[in-house]
């Protein structure tokens, strides 16, 4: 009579040290596959198709500038032809290298603005062992903004990132607050909540999977993180640092985003009132300048026209 309780009490027993082993190591595991992202490099044909796409209209020059802690990070200056004496700051997304932010480039080349293209530390050319999100990379934002105010002269720094690229600009803000504008495409509010959702994805269920039923593994990687790495992932949270800033913020999120949610700008806009928030009805992830180019364009160009205050950069130095 006894035995079938006995067997019960056994049964949950392994059914939760299972549940703990798989949400230890499944949360290790992301930590490390969060840290340290597949790298796409760059190479000597890369130069050669933005030659190509600037067809010879910008003077293109290799630039780097050394981290806080050391690491080397490299990137591209584009000064096109007819320059307009404002500048912008170009942020790409996880797993990718400046290339991928050409598109935005050409379109703000044809502006007349110059471009400053950095690849984020870990990825591309640059150095830097560890992706930290906004940790680390809003102090590199930082130097790339006083190496381009030192090197350009501009009259006007703005910034444009997007994805996580989005997220790590929105995070320098408190850091540089003189940037005149920035523009976050598909940015993450806060890396606790894009967790719940990348869990989520990987069972294709909801962001209640990760909030709830497989909150340890979230859990474990972020203690993970903060024991091997010293690394507070608790902190990166670009919606905190929006609430504290001045500098103005145009959000722009596809609606039909399967990668980053659009709740995610939502919720940005929602802890700063003058938070500007463009959904694109028919955008995927980051895909707001191929499905609704035009307009993409003209909102950029009338955003960046309307916060431009000259001198703005040399009333800093």
């Amino acid at each position: 009579m006894r035995s079938a309780p006995i067997r019960t009490l056994r049964l949950i027993t392994i059914a939760i040290a299972a549940y703990i082993a798989v949400c230890l190591t499944a949360g290790i595991f992301a930590a490390e596959g969060a840290l340290h992202p597949a790298r796409r490099s760059l190479g000597p044909e890369d130069r050669c198709l933005v030659e190509q796409a600037t067809h010879g209209l910008a003077a293109l020059e290799d630039t780097n500038i050394t981290a806080a802690d050391g690491a080397v990070l490299r990137g591209w200056s584009l000064r096109p032809g007819n320059p307009n004496h404002d500048a912008v700051i170009l942020l790409h997304g996880l797993s990718d290298n400046r290339l991928g932010m050409m598109g935005y480039a050409e379109v703000l080349l044809g502006g007349g603005y110059t471009v400053l293209m950095p690849d984020a530390r870990a990825h591309g050319a640059s150095g830097g062992e560890l992706a930290t999100y906004g940790l680390l990379e809003r102090e590199d934002i930082r130097r790339w903004f006083n190496w381009l105010a030192a090197h350009e002269h501009p009259r006007c720094i703005f910034g444009l990132g997007e994805s996580m690229g989005a997220a790590q600009l929105l995070q320098s803000l408190p850091t540089e607050p003189n940037f005149c504008a920035v523009v976050a495409e598909s940015s993450f509010s806060s890396f606790r909540e894009i967790a719940f959702d990348r869990v989520g994805q990987f069972f294709h269920a909801g962001p209640w999977l990760g909030r709830v039923p497989l909150r340890p593994l979230v859990e474990t990687a972020f203690l993970y993180a903060r024991w091997k790495y010293a690394l507070d992932m608790t902190a990166v949270s670009p919606e905190d640092a929006v609430a504290r800033i001045q500098v103005p913020v145009f959000l722009i999120h596809g609606q039909v985003d399967g990668n980053i949610p659009v709740r995610h700008s939502r919720r940005i806009q929602a802890r700063q009132s003058q938070v500007v928030l463009w959904e694109v009805p028919s955008a995927d992830h980051c895909g707001a300048l191929s499905s609704a180019h035009e307009e993409f364009a003209s909102r950029l160009d009338g955003w960046m026209r309307g916060h431009d205050r000259p001198g703005s950069v040399l009333r800093r130095q």
